[in-house]
């Protein structure tokens, strides 16, 4: 039987080489043993995750090395986030997603609500082609921290647009954070449609995301 440390080693090497039967069999094992699902997350499947980011980042990983760590990151949160919710784990902050109204595009979407989950945020996904009008209710109804736009099409940039004009008139854009994505997307198209952040991949995007939320509380408190 492995010692819980080895599980935690396992789990940590495993998720970075995206081995997803692996990952799930030693978060298995270690709930059997016994062991805290916090303690899985935050001492094993995030640090790898901050790694595949990092290595990302640095060149020695692509995106298909990064989809298929979040692909296994993502099918030991399927066992975890329940134990997760009834254990109340502090989730940093809430984060709605869509692709934009005309855009079915989300490999990229996808990977960074994984990187976003994994991170210890709750994560709504309204999934492609959402329209402006279905932002706006889901923001009524989930009441989000952030709001995360993605578009994969020159095309359908303009749609961010379309999306903040929405917020504006139903009221309720100052309540939240937006955040804008997607492969042909710019910090300078990001300013200029008036959103609050910008990344340019999914690690960037956990970083960020964590920055602005807790501007936004400095504000709040200060």
């Amino acid at each position: 039987m492995m010692t819980p440390d080895e599980i935690l080693r396992g789990l940590y090497d495993e998720t970075l080489v995206g081995n997803g039967p692996a990952v799930l069999g030693l978060t298995n094992d270690a709930l059997q043993q016994g062991m805290e699902p916090q303690t899985l997350l935050f001492d094993a499947l995030i640090p790898s995750l901050e790694e595949v980011g990092a290595r990302f980042e640095r060149g020695d990983f692509f995106v298909p090395e990064m989809l298929i760590a979040g692909r296994a990151m993502a099918g030991a949160m399927e066992v975890l986030r329940p134990l997760l919710a009834d254990t109340g784990v502090q989730t940093i902050g809430k984060f709605l997603m869509g692709t934009v109204k005309g855009d079915v595009h989300d490999i990229g979407k996808n990977l960074v609500n994984i990187m976003l989950e994994g991170a210890g945020f709750e994560v709504i996904d309204l999934g492609v082609q959402v329209p402006p009008e279905k932002f706006v209710a889901a923001i009524e109804e989930h009441q989000p921290d952030i709001v995360g736009m993605s578009a994969f099409l020159t095309t359908t940039m303009p749609m961010f647009k379309a999306n903040m004009n929405a917020l504006q008139k139903a009221g309720i854009r100052d309540e939240v954070i937006v955040m804008v994505g997607g492969a042909p997307v710019t910090q300078e198209y990001a300013d200029a449609v008036g959103a609050d952040g910008y990344a340019a991949d999914a690690s960037a995007t956990v970083k960020k995301a964590k920055e602005l939320i807790q501007r936004r509380r400095d504000l709040v408190t200060a």
